[in-house]
């Protein structure tokens, strides 16, 4: 049989492993403390009967220990898992401990909605976006940076070097062929068939310009003719119009001699716009027609 006050005053008095001490309070880092404070009514080895609430991986229990399982370490404390249902769970805890002291009790609902909250935190943290903080590697990044430098160094060396030999085979420095790299020779014939389909596709645009180049002519040669056959059209109508005004303006300076002077003014001014050759004509007619008025 256990007894409980020769435990505490050995473990009050004397070396304890689990206790921490500050200036101003004692504190226990046992992990089935209800309080978390080196006390007589909340030190889990001191009391025979004894109750507290743990979380493991999300999931709250209820441990109880007894006086009937003291001898028995396995199967010294009793474990009871609570349900997610704030409610159903204080019940729970209430029918469990239901003849313990009330100290116990009132503690173990505390230390339950104490672990319910911040395990509704953690859930909320981890829908929320957080920052992730990665180490920077500096060694790891000195060494590949100096491995890319030398693969850059070894790569225009290299191309150099393919450069000077094809360069060497057009001019005919070697007789006789030698064995290069497969993967070499493959690159260089790509980029001379490359350099062939391009050189065919500008011959190909050049012939087509070539082509194009009468028929555009035609194309121009046509709307220049359609310009000239449009302006000639619009010089013979003002030549037409400015006969029938030229003749109307003589008839009626025949009968009104008075007016014969204005109106020739007019016609000249009109005739001065047009060529030379339709002023001569207009000035020999003018009088033949008035002439014939005057004789009837």
């Amino acid at each position: 049989m256990q007894h409980d006050d020769v435990v505490w005053a050995i473990i009050n008095k004397t070396h304890c492993s689990h206790k921490v001490t500050t200036q101003t309070q004692h504190f226990c880092r046992n992990e089935f403390n209800l309080t978390g404070l080196c006390s007589r009514a909340s030190c889990p080895l001191a009391n025979s009967k004894y109750a507290t609430i743990r979380e493991e991986n999300g999931i709250i229990y209820l441990y109880m220990k007894t006086a009937e399982r003291v001898m028995f370490p396995a199967k010294q404390w009793e474990k009871v898992k609570l349900s997610r249902n704030f409610e159903k769970a204080i019940h729970q805890i209430n029918e469990n401990l239901l003849y313990w002291p009330g100290f116990i009790k009132a503690k173990c609902k505390q230390r339950f909605v104490k672990i319910t909250q911040y395990l509704i935190r953690m859930r909320k943290l981890k829908l929320r976006r957080v920052k992730e903080i990665v180490p920077i590697q500096r060694k790891i990044e000195r060494r590949e940076r100096r491995r890319e430098e030398k693969a850059l160094v070894a790569a225009r060396i290299d191309n150099a070097i393919e450069k000077q030999l094809l360069e060497r085979l057009k001019k005919g420095t070697y007789n006789d062929i030698y064995n290069f790299p497969q993967m070499a020779f493959d690159a260089a014939l790509k980029a001379e068939e490359v350099s062939d389909e391009s050189e065919s596709e500008r011959e190909d645009e050049d012939e087509r310009e070539v082509e194009m180049e009468p028929e555009l002519e035609r194309e121009l040669q046509a709307v220049e003719e359609t310009d000239e056959f449009v302006e000639g059209d619009s010089d013979m109508d003002s030549d037409e119009e400015s006969d029938s005004g030229h003749r109307d303006g003589a008839e009626v300076g025949s009968d009104f001699e008075s007016e014969t002077s204005d109106i020739e003014d007019v016609a000249e001014k009109i005739v001065s716009r047009k060529k030379p050759r339709v002023e001569i004509e207009y000035e020999t007619e003018v009088p033949s027609v008035s002439k014939k008025k005057i004789k009837h």
